[in-house]
């Protein structure tokens, strides 16, 4: 893998698939997503998709209430369709695998510093990914 900087499109992989998103129909590139990150989630051994699903997480971060805006030197060069609410779940999950593969893409890094930066980036990811908790109201007070 030629990797460039941490982000969630440094890397030749994760380049490719935001290639591949933009070639596309529109109404696929929710179906290639969410097929990246269950295949990582359901995965035995080694995670083959691990820097696409990555990208699909940060794709998916990027529209809910804080999320980042995609580098859109290396990712899709067109907006992406607004994903639905369950995305969220897959995406957070995926990162969730990735991260805890401790023979995976988190031991990869050369530089210790930029093992640190890209874990601290899954992590703002998945801090944006996780749905917010439930509000019960406790009573409903009628006049």
């Amino acid at each position: 893998m030629g990797t460039w900087d941490t982000g969630p499109f440094d890397n030749d992989t994760a380049a490719d698939f935001a290639d591949a998103l933009v070639a596309a129909e529109p109404e696929a590139r929710e179906a290639l997503i969410r097929g990246v990150l269950i295949r990582t989630i359901d995965a035995t051994g080694y995670l083959t998709e691990a820097e696409e699903a990555v990208a699909a997480a940060a794709l998916i971060a990027a529209q809910c209430p804080g999320g980042e805006p995609v580098d859109m030197s290396y990712g899709p060069e067109i907006p992406m369709p607004v994903f639905p609410s369950d995305l969220r779940a897959l995406a957070d999950d995926a990162l969730a695998r990735i991260v805890g593969d401790v023979d995976g893409p988190a031991s990869n890094w050369v530089d210790p510093e930029d093992g640190q930066q890209w874990r601290s980036i899954l992590t703002r990811l998945r801090a944006v990914l996780a749905p917010p908790p439930p509000s019960i109201a406790l009573f409903d007070v009628q006049p």
